[in-house]
C-alpha cells in the first residue's frame, strides 16, 4: 500500500492519512476511516448485520485501548465484558448489550486499567473491509472477535469476574 503506515492502536498497515480519530481510542486516522467506512457498510442493512454489529464495535474498541484514562479504562472494560458475554457465554447480541449495559453501571466505577498485550490479534479490521459479501463479511467479523478476545487473555479472569462469572 502506497503511503501507508502501522496504525497507532492495531498495527494495520494503514493509508497514511490525516484526519479525525477518536479522541481516547488509540486508532490512526487511516485506521478510523476503514472503520467508519465497515461501520457505514453494517448501518446500511442494520438488521443484517445487527448479530455482528457489536462484535466489530468490541473488537475495534478492544484493538485500539488507547492510554490510560477514566474513558479508556471504562471503554476496554464493557467492550471486553461484551465479547466475553458473546464469544465465551454464547448471549446473543441483544442479550449480551443488555448484560454489559447493566453491569457496567454496577461496576464501571470499579474497572482499572488492563495492560493491554503487545500483540492484540492476528485479524483487524482491514480483515473485515476485505469481505466479498454480506456473510463473508459476519463470518470475518466473528473471526476478527475471536482474535482480539484471545488477545486479551491474560486478562479473561478479571473480565469474567467483572462479568459476574
Amino acid at each position: 500500500m502506497k503511503g501507508a503506515r502501522p496504525c497507532v492502536g492495531c498495527g494495520a498497515l494503514v493509508p497514511d492519512i490525516g484526519g479525525p480519530t477518536h479522541r481516547y481510542i488509540g486508532a490512526s486516522p487511516g485506521c478510523w476511516e476503514i472503520y467508519g467506512e465497515v461501520l457505514g457498510r453494517e448501518y446500511e442493512d442494520y438488521s443484517r448485520f445487527a448479530p455482528v454489529h457489536r462484535l466489530t464495535v468490541d473488537a475495534y474498541a478492544a484493538q485500539h485501548p488507547g492510554t490510560p484514562s477514566p474513558q479508556a479504562v471504562g471503554s476496554v472494560g464493557v467492550h471486553l465484558i461484551r465479547l466475553h458475554l458473546q464469544l465465551e457465554r454464547g448471549l446473543p447480541h441483544d442479550h449480551a448489550n443488555a448484560a454489559m449495559l447493566h453491569i457496567s453501571s454496577r461496576l464501571k466505577k470499579d474497572f482499572v486499567w488492563l495492560d493491554p498485550p503487545d500483540h492484540l490479534g492476528d485479524l483487524t479490521v482491514l480483515h473485515v473491509s476485505e469481505a466479498g459479501n454480506p456473510d463473508d463479511h459476519a463470518e470475518r467479523v466473528r473471526a476478527w472477535a475471536r482474535s482480539v478476545w484471545e488477545a486479551w487473555s491474560p486478562h479473561h479472569e478479571t473480565v469474567r469476574r467483572w462479568a459476574g462469572g
